[in-house]
Parts: structure tokens; C-alpha cells; sequence
């Protein structure tokens, strides 16, 4: 492992991605760059002549199906160029041969959106009869899942003319959001904060959280102070923006003939509002369990009163353990072994066929990520490090990995992409395996109740707080469709009567905390955080399924792996033996929270 970065000319190949299943080099890839016009031309040319098929639903068909031919062809090639221009930029972002290469495939995807921008609304222009006259016809046998998730569109959508003066407002509509972003990562400057030395620590909304986990309790408190007082002094500002976006997707809602904002963003995957409900309702009902992790935290910290910024600190001093590469990757596979033979053997496959950038070198994209294309290998960005977060964050990327391997490797590409509401289900399945194997293996208490906390934590920031993101939300949503203001007093009171819900009586609330939810960027993409616990849940129902569930449990997850797009995301669930419009589920999952916890509070008091 390097002692220090290196620049990548220096780096070792054998722990460097292999990207010739995309390009062989970036010749190649100028050689596919150039076939692209041709591509975007044969899609552009389909412009009117969809609306000529209607009333003749065998002709739409024909129509219709060449159209999303040469729309696949077209999506494939972008998204091959695109990846692997955004690898190769991520592995240096100094270069400037990737970075031109990433400017020039990004600007040819925005005219190729532009110039095919008609098939949607032009398919959807098509009268009823016609469209599901068509639908039925052989021709569309291969689309047709995808056709009938567009037919659902078809009461909500306008004119077409309606639908492109509403589409000439989407900057106006996304204003809002931008607009807070630059208030907060911009514009606002925080007070430096001084520790229990009186050393001087400079204050960002970048490096708050990673205060927030210091063992120094005058540094957590200084910062949590300061960070909030910046907020105090702009927030009738993030009130207004955050009332414009709101208004604008209720207005939204309310022209496309939606019951509410709610309801508009969640029909896209065909998520019924009551999934969103039941998760509140039933996360509400463990709160208990909750207020119980607040008292350990409280216990452990040995704190006469727990703050708001004594939520983030381990509860255990961090561990000096490091592992090699190869442990991690024995690790990983030792953790997956329930999943079978198949899915371990394509792991190995992984590690040794190079999907993986593994160290750190100078200019290269800090973080993680999963990647790839229908035609090529998945990849796995990761700056490894030797230490325990390394080792999960490889098992997490994997799981992303082996879910776009399995997809893409049993659908057709047009049903290859599985959506967001399942994304963080097979990663998060991944990570909790390791955890499990870990605690299966791990005989030091301290040890032990490190990664007791690291799964309760993992509750904590997953399922109780998004599902309260997701509680303020709904209720703010709520508010402006009946006509109530979101005013900066409404706000803060909102999110200050949920914190006290959620924590629960061991936390002491400091009038710094109704301020938050000011900080919180997806509260600009409505409705997206209850995704994080319902995914979250899931992976823990299915990870307890597989560790006891038998052969029939891995057989109904590799499945689930396998379904890509080719269904909604609640069908695909049911399946693997997850069914969201049942709390139970969740409740399940929080009993296996309530279980993490009981073995904590026992270690904690042999400690």
C-alpha cells in the first residue's frame, strides 16, 4: 500500500481498472465518437411521424417499435462514450485529454436529449384507442412493459404544445434549489471554532460533519454552534427558497392533474402513497426503540445531558486495525459466501479481471462509486485506504456492481437499468453481510461493539432520520397545497417538534437545531429520501433471508439481481420476498435494530 500519492503513471496496473471492455484506448473511443451524429440523425428523423400512424394501431406499432430501435442504439453508444470518459476523468482529474473527452460526449448528450426530446410526447400525442391498439400488436411483444409505464403518463400529460411552454420553465422551476445551493456552498462563511486547546479550526459545510465525529466535546459544541448561528442569519432566505420549490411542484402537480406533489413524484415507479404512509407510521411505532440508542449513546459518552451534537461522535475510540487489499478482498467473499457459488465466483471475477481502481494517486476523483454500460464490465472507483470503512465500502460498490452484472446479463437493454426506488437495496445487502461475518468472527468486546454501533448508526442515519426528512416533507407539501405559508417560523417549528419525536426525551434540545432542515439539498428533489429507508429495510429483510432463509431465499434475491428494469419496482420486491405495502417489512427490520441494540447495551455493560 502506498506510503504517500503517487501520480498515476507511477501506480501499479495490476490495481488499476481495465477498461478495454468499453475501448480499447482513447483512439477508439474518438473512432465511436464519430459514429455518434449518425446515431442522434436516425432518431431526429422519427419527428412527426408518429402522429401520422394514429388511428391505425398497427402501423403506430411498426412506427413506434423502429423509433425505440434506434433509440437503444443511440442510448447504448452514449452510454458507453460517456462512461468511459467520466472513468477516465475520474482517474486523474487533472488530465486534460479526459477532461476535454468529458466536455465534448456531455455536450453531445445534451443536443442528442434536445433533439429526441419528441418521442414521449409524440408517442403519447397518439390517441387512447390507438395506443393500446398498438400495445397489443406483436410488434411491441418486446416493449411492452415500457409502453404500458408510458400509457400511465398519458392522462397526466399536456399538449404538446403545453408540454413545451411548461418544459421552457424547468431552469425557472429548479431556481429554488440552485439558488440555495449557492447561499450555502458559495456564499456563506462560517466563524472559525476554537477545541478544549484553544487551537483554531477553520469552519465549512464540507468538513461540519467530520467536527461533528471529534472526540473533542468543546470542538462538536462549537462547531454545532457556529455552523447554526450561519443559518439563524439567513434563514428567512432558505425559507423563501424552499417555499418556491414546493409551490412549484404542487403547481406542477396540480396542472399535469395529480392529487398532490406526493403523488406526482412517486407515480413515476408506480409507488402508491400509502407505501410512503406505512413506512412513517410504522417507523413511529419503534420509536421506543430509538429513544433507547439515545440513552446508550448518552451512557457510553458518560454525558449528563446528550445535545444534538453528541449524535455523530463513536461511541468507541476508532480502531487502529489495517488490512491489506487481499485481506479485504477475502473478506468480502467470505461475507457473500450465503449469497452461493455463482455469485462468489463472479465476485472473484471482479477482483481479478481488474473492475476495481483501488488506491488513491494524485488527481484522482475522491470517494466511490459503481459504473459501467451494457456492453462492458462494471467498475468500481475506490480510494482504499487498509481500514475497516475501506474493506465495507468495497463490499458496498461490489453489490452495486453484481446488481448491474446480473441485469445486464439477463434483460434486453432497454429494461437493463433498474431504477432509483431499488438501487441501494443489493449494496446495502453486501454491506450487511460483511458486518454479520465480521461480528461472527470478532471476539474482542470493543472490537465488537464498534461495529454494533457502526449497524445501529447505519439505522439511525438510514431509516429514522430520512424517514423524519421524509415526516417534514409531506407535511410541508401538505401545508402549501392548503394554501398555509412556509414561513421560517412554520418551518422551524416543524422540524423541531420532529426531532423531539424522534430522539426522544434523552435528547436536550438546543435552539440551534429547528435550523437544520435548511441544510438538508434533497429537500429540493421532492419526495426522493424516503427511497434511502425503504431501501435500507429492504436489504435488511433480505440479507436476514438469505443468512436463514436456505436455498429458496438466495434463489428469489439472484432474481431479484437479475429483473433489471423489466418491472415495477414493488413487483420486483415481492419477488425476492419483500412486500412494501405491508409494514411488515419494515417492522422486521426494526426489530433487527431493536436486536443490534440489546446485544450493545450487553457489551456495553461488561465493558
Amino acid at each position: 500500500m502506498a506510503a504517500e500519492l503517487r501520480e498515476r503513471k507511477e501506480m501499479d496496473p495490476a490495481f488499476m481498472w481495465d477498461l478495454t471492455s468499453l475501448y480499447r484506448d482513447d483512439e477508439d473511443w474518438e473512432a465511436a465518437f464519430s459514429q455518434l451524429s449518425l446515431k442522434v440523425d436516425a432518431v431526429a428523423a422519427f419527428e412527426g411521424k408518429i402522429a401520422q400512424t394514429d388511428n391505425d394501431g398497427a402501423a403506430a406499432a411498426q412506427c413506434i417499435r423502429a423509433l425505440l430501435e434506434a433509440e437503444t442504439e443511440l442510448d447504448l453508444l452514449l452510454s458507453d462514450l460517456f462512461a468511459y470518459a467520466n472513468l477516465r476523468r475520474s482517474e486523474d482529474t487533472r488530465a486534460p485529454q479526459a477532461q476535454k473527452m468529458y466536455a465534448r460526449i456531455y455536450a453531445k448528450y445534451v443536443e442528442a436529449v434536445t433533439r429526441t426530446a419528441f418521442v414521449q410526447p409524440q408517442i403519447l400525442s397518439l390517441s387512447e384507442e390507438t395506443l393500446k391498439s398498438a400495445v397489443e400488436k406483436e410488434e411491441l411483444a418486446p416493449y411492452r412493459f415500457l409502453m404500458e409505464k408510458l400509457l400511465r403518463q398519458k392522462p397526466h400529460t399536456l399538449s404538446e404544445k403545453e408540454e413545451a411552454l411548461l418544459a421552457r420553465f424547468g431552469e425557472v422551476f429548479a431556481a429554488p434549489g440552485q439558488i440555495a445551493d449557492n447561499l450555502q456552498d458559495a456564499d456563506m462563511v462560517f466563524e472559525p471554532v476554537m477545541d478544549a486547546d484553544g487551537q483554531e479550526h477553520e469552519l465549512t459545510g464540507s468538513n461540519y460533519i467530520l467536527l461533528q465525529t471529534s472526540p473533542d466535546r468543546t470542538l462538536r459544541e462549537n462547531a454545532f454552534r457556529s455552523f447554526y448561528k450561519g443559518y439563524r442569519q439567513h434563514i428567512n432566505t432558505f425559507a423563501s427558497t424552499y417555499a418556491g420549490a414546493v409551490k412549484a411542484a404542487a403547481a406542477q402537480a396540480q396542472v399535469r392533474g395529480y392529487a398532490s406533489s406526493r403523488a406526482m413524484s412517486m407515480a413515476g415507479e408506480n409507488i402508491p402513497v400509502e407505501v410512503y404512509d406505512t413506512l412513517i407510521e410504522t417507523v413511529r411505532s419503534h420509536l421506543p426503540a430509538m429513544y433507547s440508542y439515545a440513552e446508550l449513546r448518552k451512557k457510553l459518552l458518560s454525558l449528563d445531558e446528550l445535545h444534538y451534537y453528541d449524535l455523530y461522535t463513536p461511541l468507541t475510540g476508532s480502531s487502529g486495525r489495517q488490512y491489506t487489499y487481499e485481506q479485504a478482498q477475502q473478506m468480502v467473499l467470505e461475507a457473500v459466501r450465503p449469497l452461493g457459488d455463482s455469485y462468489s465466483k463472479i465476485v472473484r471475477e471482479g477482483f481479478s479481471s481488474r473492475w476495481i481502481d483501488v488506491y488513491p494517486n494524485r488527481g484522482k476523483s475522491g470517494g466511490a462509486f459503481s459504473s459501467g454500460t451494457y456492453h462492458s464490465n462494471p467498475y468500481i472507483m475506490t480510494n482504499f485506504t487498509g481500514t475497516l470503512d475501506s474493506v465495507s465500502t468495497i463490499a458496498h460498490e461490489m453489490g452495486h456492481s453484481m446488481h448491474t452484472w446480473h441485469s445486464n446479463h439477463t434483460q434486453p437493454p432497454h429494461y437493463a437499468e433498474y431504477t432509483l426506488f431499488v438501487a441501494e437495496v443489493a449494496s446495502t445487502v453486501n454491506e450487511n453481510l460483511l458486518v454479520e461475518y465480521l461480528l461472527k468472527t470478532e471476539e474482542d468486546p470493543r472490537e465488537r461493539l464498534a461495529l454494533l454501533n457502526q449497524y445501529l448508526e447505519n439505522f439511525k442515519g438510514t431509516v429514522f432520520r430520512q424517514v423524519m426528512f421524509a415526516e417534514f416533507e409531506k407535511t410541508a407539501h401538505e401545508m402549501a397545497e392548503r394554501g398555509e405559508a412556509l414561513d421560517p417560523g412554520s418551518l422551524n417549528a416543524l422540524y423541531a417538534g420532529l426531532v423531539r419525536d424522534y430522539f426522544g426525551p434523552a435528547l436536550t434540545m438546543d435552539e440551534e437545531v429547528q435550523y437544520e432542515w435548511a441544510r438538508i439539498p434533497h429537500f429540493y428533489r421532492p419526495f426522493y429520501v424516503y427511497k434511502y429507508a425503504t431501501g435500507y429495510t429492504s436489504a435488511v429483510a433480505l440479507s436476514e433471508a438469505v443468512r436463514s432463509g436456505g436455498p429458496q431465499a438466495v434463489a428469489r434475491y439472484l432474481d431479484f439481481l437479475s429483473m433489471g428494469g423489466s418491472a415495477d419496482p414493488l413487483d420486483e420486491l415481492r419477488h425476492a420476498g419483500v412486500d412494501l405495502a405491508s409494514p411488515a417489512p419494515v417492522h422486521a427490520a426494526l426489530q433487527k435494530f431493536e436486536k443490534v441494540l440489546a446485544q450493545a447495551q450487553e457489551l456495553a455493560a461488561e465493558i
